[in-house]
């Protein structure tokens, strides 16, 4: 069989990590560019695509799983751009027309989380599901959800990380540390909130330390959202915060609490431990949501 080669960006406010990867979901080769300005950053990964192609052969498609909030939504004047992000320096930036001119290929893109959960369903913890949410919950706080198979879309890609919660009794004097919302999740459970909150970074905090009990608290109640407006088959929790492995357990008698019986599926009352969970892909959900991506728009 001959090699179909994709490559995958995942595209974050940080680094952008750039892979050509094989149908046998092997990486040939991998780099990280940081996230300087779009056209430093930009250029800089499709040099690595043009030398891979050199030395590899053509790349089949190419997918974009990046930070938002971006138009995914294909013949829209602003398709394939990072929108009124934060960002500096980013916002509107043409993200897919530099691949589209300088490769020549077919492109997918979307929200890093979208591409996240596609690739979860495909090869992780979703793999056979047709409804699930990720979330990654690190520096930002960002849901993707797949809803019959497809990536869920309707005015825009989903901003779960900027819906509001309730406060935690307690917690009413913390201001948030989202400069849009305050206390949306993002700002109330980030890793920048829970730093800005407690003084030091959520990695340094042992844990017994009250902090932790807040954020599965606030997790939590997200989650308790999302299960009564989606009604996931799953939910897969990744991202920075949630390598403190420990959160999975106080979250899911969390969320049973906050449910308070209502849902009434065994998912939820019988197999919560199968039903919250780490992506079965580890750290890699991103890379491989953009190569999910990638042969999503070459069909």
């Amino acid at each position: 069989m001959d090699r179909k080669l994709t490559g995958s960006i995942e595209g974050g406010g940080t680094k952008f990590v750039c892979a050509a990867i094989d149908q046998d979901n092997q990486i040939l080769a991998e780099t990280r560019v940081a996230t300087t300005t779009p056209e430093e950053t930009l250029g800089a990964c499709l040099d690595f695509f043009r030398q891979q192609e050199s030395l590899l052969g053509k790349l089949s498609a190419l997918g974009i799983a990046c930070f938002g909030p971006l138009d995914a939504h294909r013949g829209s004047p602003t398709y394939g751009q990072i929108l009124a992000t934060p960002k500096a320096g980013w916002a509107f930036a043409d993200v897919v027309s530099v691949f589209e001119r300088g490769l020549g290929i077919p492109i997918g893109f979307d929200t890093d989380v979208n591409g996240a959960a596609l690739a979860e369903s495909i090869w992780g913890a979703g793999k056979g599901l047709s409804d699930l949410v990720y979330f990654t919950i690190g520096t930002g706080v960002g849901g993707g959800a797949l809803v019959n198979g497809e990536i869920l879309h309707g005015l825009m890609h989903p901003e779960m990380g900027h819906v509001r919660l309730p406060r935690i009794e307690g917690d009413e004097g913390f201001a948030g540390a989202c400069p849009f919302h305050g206390d949306c999740f993002e700002g109330l459970a980030s890793g920048p909130a829970m730093k800005a909150r407690w003084g030091v970074p959520a990695e340094t905090l042992e844990q017994g330390h009250p902090a932790w009990e807040l954020e599965a608290s606030y997790i939590a109640l997200a989650l308790q959202g999302v299960i009564c407006t989606l009604a996931p088959q799953r939910i897969i929790l990744g991202g920075g915060v949630m390598s403190a492995d420990f959160l999975f357990p106080m979250i899911r008698e969390k969320t049973l609490k906050y449910l308070n019986g209502y849902i009434r599926s065994v998912l939820i009352l019988d197999e919560i431990e199968e039903y919250i969970v780490p992506p079965g892909l580890g750290t890699r959900s991103g890379i491989f949501g953009g190569k999910a991506l990638g042969e999503r728009a070459h069909s």
